[in-house]
């Protein structure tokens, strides 16, 4: 790859813009549980369901545990504990700003509870009601429960049996006794150096590999990621500094039909930007405003004529609505100061200084997105994406069903001043 051209300290200054950003009101993000069903006998398998959402002003990683301890008290203040086991693939997930993801842990009801149960998990402060027999509703209390976790439903006879300390100590909680019922737990980093550095890797620009055969079969493919570069001492509650990023997008066009399958050109777009996903929202939570700000340099790593680079600053407010049937419309406007692009100094002729970018996304649904680039004498660029996530078709697969139809200039960096006849490439999407 060609080296990256140093980016200059005074267009550092793009971004100091964003300090008077900061009466941004505080982020907030929790995680409510519920049981599936008010009614079980003991020895049947209930689901403890957990939504975590985001009304808060940033994306969040989060990384659901593998194990709940629950605590079960009747009437009489009689306390029983045992584990519910996660259920949900993926447990680290990122949730955008006013998203939310559902999980579940699955628990069987220990042999020795009767009547009416309150149930919590161990450290929040959430109480849950569980009939256990036809007997009528008895008042129950919540104080710290001490006692051995049991293996529900593996007993013989009329107890279950204690779980093994070390395995009681892998979830985090005492063998012994719980936290009292009204401490709240936080959202914190994984307690792993590995998963404290996946914590910090999230999406940044799509990610897919499609196919067309116009002009002979070919492949576009992107790769993109973003890392978060401090890590907050408060999740929740983000500082300034917080929101700086290292971003790395790498897009390819395969030619897929000449010998030995050349790569006809491949773009290496290095970044690094501060970004808060909403500046300001609305008192309903409908409206919320973001911003990005940063210098990404770009090239495509050739040398002498087919050499191409250029680097930008650029300034890019995200305008959110979010519907109640659970969709969210972007607007998000790029504008982009070119500086040292001297391999092709009139880049700008063609890819124009705005990125129009829209976006609809339904939670769990349909992604369809566009770009749209205008330049010089009608030297204008469309790019129209569509996503379904496999999951919801007959193959249960992760990732998406992506469609792309990209018309105009700057499908690569070497032939950024070539025009490209409209073209439809079908494939799969990592990230849409």
């Amino acid at each position: 790859m060609r080296p990256s051209t140093p980016l200059r300290k005074r267009l550092l200054h793009s971004i100091a813009m964003l300090g008077a950003l900061l009466l941004a009101g505080p982020a907030t993000a929790a995680i409510t549980y519920k049981l599936d069903r008010p009614q079980a006998l003991a020895g049947e398998a209930i689901n403890i369901i957990g939504l975590l959402f985001n009304d808060g002003d940033t994306a969040i990683s989060w990384t659901a545990p593998k194990s709940l301890v629950l605590q079960w008290r009747n009437q009489d203040g009689k306390v029983i504990r045992s584990l519910a086991r996660l259920t949900t693939s993926g447990a680290q997930v990122n949730v955008p700003v006013n998203n939310f993801v559902k999980f579940a842990w699955r628990a069987v009801v220990p042999t020795g509870v009767k009547g009416l149960q309150a149930v919590n998990v161990e450290g929040e402060p959430t109480l849950l009601a569980l009939d256990t027999s036809p007997l009528e509703n008895s008042p129950v209390s919540g104080t710290v429960a001490a006692g051995p976790v049991i293996d529900a439903g593996a007993g013989r006879g009329l107890s279950d049996p204690a779980l093994p300390d070390s395995i009681v100590a892998a979830t985090g909680a005492s063998v012994t006794e719980g936290p009292p019922v009204n401490t709240p737990e936080r959202l914190v980093a994984p307690p792993t150096a590995f998963e404290n550095f996946r914590s910090a890797i999230s999406p940044y620009e799509p990610i897919y590999f499609d196919v067309g055969n116009k002009g002979g079969r070919n492949a576009r493919y992107q790769v993109s990621f973003k890392y978060r570069l401090f890590s907050p001492n408060d999740p929740a509650n983000p500082e300034f500094i917080d929101n700086f990023y290292f971003g790395y997008t790498q897009t390819s066009l395969w030619d897929l039909s000449s010998d030995s399958n050349p790569f006809v050109d491949t773009s290496f777009k290095p970044s690094l930007f501060w970004r808060k996903d909403a500046l300001w929202q609305a008192p309903q939570k409908d409206w919320f405003v973001g911003l990005a700000s940063g210098v990404e340099h770009e090239s495509n790593g050739k040398k002498e004529d087919e050499s191409r680079s250029l680097n930008f600053a650029y300034v890019q407010p995200e305008f959110n609505y979010r519907f109640d049937g659970g969709s969210t419309l972007t607007f998000a406007p790029r504008i982009k100061a070119y500086f040292e692009k001297n391999e092709n100094p009139d880049y700008a002729d063609y890819a124009g200084y705005v990125d129009w970018k829209l976006r609809w996304a339904q939670d769990n649904g349909l992604v369809l997105s566009g770009l749209y680039r205008h330049g010089k004498s009608g030297r204008n660029t469309s790019q129209l994406e569509a996503a379904w996530p496999l999951r919801r078709t007959f193959l249960n697969m992760n990732g998406y069903f992506h469609v792309q139809y990209f018309q105009g200039y700057g499908q690569t960096l070497l032939n950024y001043n070539r025009k490209s006849d409209g073209q439809i490439r079908i494939g799969i999407a990592l990230v849409p």
